[in-house]
Order: structure tokens, then sequence, then C-alpha cells
């Protein structure tokens, strides 16, 4: 009986320990499940404070952003621009020297290029030795005109000879006309002072035209006088010309910058006024195309910030220089003519120039590249 019962007992407790296990599991899981929550509860918790920490900052960035950049104007529509300038012969021949090549910086009056001055070296022995026979015929026209002074002279002094032997004449002949009256003197002695008279005054009027002659002679030379001194300073003219020709032939440049576009080669024949290269001045700006609307508060002399799109991270300082007095359509070849009852308004672009306080000298600028500028408007 007690063997039954105590097989009974075991039986019954078999069951019951399984039954205590499962509730310690259950138990745990609980806690496992309770300290998981807990964990993605610090994790969530610790995302949204990260993620409000950047909404936060990214909100105060924002705010200085545009509180920064609402005092520029900006334009992507800008460039580098020059006044550049073409390099061609004033007189034309063959290229002997080319001592410039591609993109190499120039200095004012460096030599670009020299045409062969032969030719203009005879030219200017030819017009010298026209100048030297000019000044010999004025040397001799002078002289002539010295020598017939010394004839006018010598006139005068004829003429005052036989105006005086005149006057004598007529006093001799009125004196054997009266004494012939009072029968003190012949006939034939009164007719020898008449023929006297007579060949006095003949020889005056011949003294005068002689003089009058002189006087014109002297006058005709002093005409050629004139035209050997114009042929003088036509010579001197050609002369002055083929030393500026025999300076044409070397090729300098007009100011400081860089050589571009260069087709220019030794042994080629240039011809005046044919480009042999062009130069990009060192003086250069930017144009940026500002629309209208971006006008109201910009005024030369403030600062710009300038971005170059070919060297990225690269900032450089200008100032606003000028602002057009028109859009750049109203200069263009065929500015619009909005006339039509069809009109649509669109925002002009104005261009802007922009000075740039001092260009790196360590990168390659040049006309057409473009820009991003910054003005501070306020």
């Amino acid at each position: 009986m007690d063997t039954q019962t105590r097989k009974r007992g075991l039986a019954a407790e078999k069951p019951a320990k399984p039954e205590a296990d499962r509730g310690a599991s259950e138990r745990q899981e609980i806690t496992d499940k309770r300290r998981s929550i807990r964990d993605r509860l610090r994790e969530h918790w610790l995302v949204v404070t990260v993620a409000g920490c950047l909404a936060l900052i990214a909100i105060v960035g924002a705010t200085g952003y545009w509180l920064e950049i609402r005092d520029y104007e900006s334009t992507d529509d800008a460039f580098v621009a020059a006044r550049s300038f073409s390099i061609a012969p004033k007189v034309g021949g063959y290229v002997v020297d080319l001592p410039v090549t591609d993109n190499q910086h120039v200095k004012a009056g460096d030599v670009l290029a020299r045409i062969d001055e032969r030719d203009y070296k005879i030219a200017i022995d030819q017009a010298q030795a026209q100048v030297a026979v000019a000044q010999a015929n004025i040397d001799n026209y002078q002289a002539q005109i010295d020598s017939q002074h010394q004839q006018i002279d010598q006139a005068k002094a004829q003429l005052d000879q036989t105006q005086a032997a005149q006057g004598f004449a007529e006093q001799e002949e009125a004196r054997s006309s009266d004494l012939l009256k009072k029968g003190a003197d012949t006939v034939q002695h009164d007719q020898q002072n008449r023929s006297n008279l007579q060949q006095a005054q003949a020889n005056t009027s011949r003294a005068k035209a002689a003089l009058i002659a002189a006087e014109l002679g002297i006058k005709t030379l002093e005409a050629q006088l004139e035209s050997a001194r114009a042929s003088l300073q036509q010579a001197q003219a050609q002369f002055d010309q083929g030393k500026l020709n025999l300076e044409y032939t070397h090729v300098t440049a007009a100011q400081a910058g860089r050589v571009v576009k260069l087709t220019g080669a030794i042994g080629t024949y240039a011809t005046p006024g044919q480009s042999l290269m062009m130069v990009v001045p060192d003086d250069i700006w930017v144009v940026a195309n500002y629309k209208e609307t971006q006008l109201a508060d910009m005024r030369p002399g403030q600062r710009v910030d300038l971005s170059i799109d070919a060297y990225p991270g690269r900032m450089i300082t200008g100032h606003v220089d000028s602002v057009q007095p028109g859009s750049g359509t109203a200069f263009s070849l065929l500015p619009a003519e909005n006339a039509t009852g069809n009109y649509v308004k669109v925002v002009q672009r104005v261009p802007v120039k922009i000075v740039v306080d001092h260009w790196p000298d360590d990168l390659a600028i040049g006309p057409g590249m473009s820009v991003v500028p910054w003005v501070k408007v306020r």
C-alpha cells in the first residue's frame, strides 16, 4: 500500500518540475524583453537627440546663411573681359625675325617682329640725296639774289649819275637858249646843248629801265628760292618718312600683355595692316550681366568676392567700377524694338564692370573665362 502510494507520489511529482521551469523561463523572457525595450528606447532617444541637434544646427546655419546671403547680389552670367588688340606692321616686307612665341608675356616696347629693312635704308639714302640737292639749289639762288642786289645798287648809282647829267644838260640848254635870244650865243651852240640834254634824258631812261629790270630779276630769283625751299621741305619730309618707315620695320608692343593667336612666321611676306598676332593686355576686368531687378542697391565702390570656374576654391576680391547706363540688348547690333501688340516683358540684363584688386600671378586668366561675382550691396 505504501509502495503504491509512494509510486503515485513520485508520478505526481514528475510533472510539477517542468511547470516550475516554464515559469522561470517566462520570467526570464519577460525580463529580456523589458531590457530590450529599454535598450531600444535608449537608442531611440539618442537618435532623436542627435537628429534634433543636427536639425538645430541646420536651422541655425541656414538662418545665418540667409542673413549673410541677403546682403549679396550674385549672377553666373559673368566673364573676364579685356581690350585685346591686333599686332600688324605699318610697312610691308618679309618677316626676318619673330622673337616671341605663343602665350609669352611681353612688356611695352618689346620687339615682336622685324621686317626686312634694306629697302627702307636705300629709300633713306635717296631722300637724303634729295635733301642735299634741294639745299644746294637754295644756296645757288641765294647767291644769285645777293648778286642781283649788287646789280640793283649799281643800277641805282647809274641812275643817280644820269639824272645828275640830265640836270646839268637842262641848265646848259636853258642858258644857251637865253643867250641866243639876246644874241650873245650862236645857234650851233644852242643846238649842241639841246642835243646833250636829249642824250642825258635818254641815259636817264635807260638807267631807270635797268633798275626796274634788276628789281624784277630779284623778284624772280626770290620766287625760285621759295620753290627751292619747298623742294627742300618735300625732300626733308621724304627723309623723315623714310626714317619712320625704317623704325616701323621693328614691330613693338604698345602695352604689356600676353601674345596669343600668333600667325606670323619668319619668311612670310607681311603687308601693311596684316595681323601677325594678338596681344591680351594685363589690364583685364570682369563684366557681370546682372538682372535689372538686382541693381536697386548696387553702387560703384562696393566690394565684390569672385570665384573662378576654372580654379574652384580660389577666391579673389574686387569692387564695382561702374554700371552701364542701359541694358546689353540696347547696344547690340540689332536692338529690340518692342512696338508690336504681342509684347512680352522680359527681365533685362545690365552689364556691370568689376575691377579686381589683384589678379593671382600663378593663374592663367584671360578674356572669356567664366566667374561668379558676389557684390555686397548692404
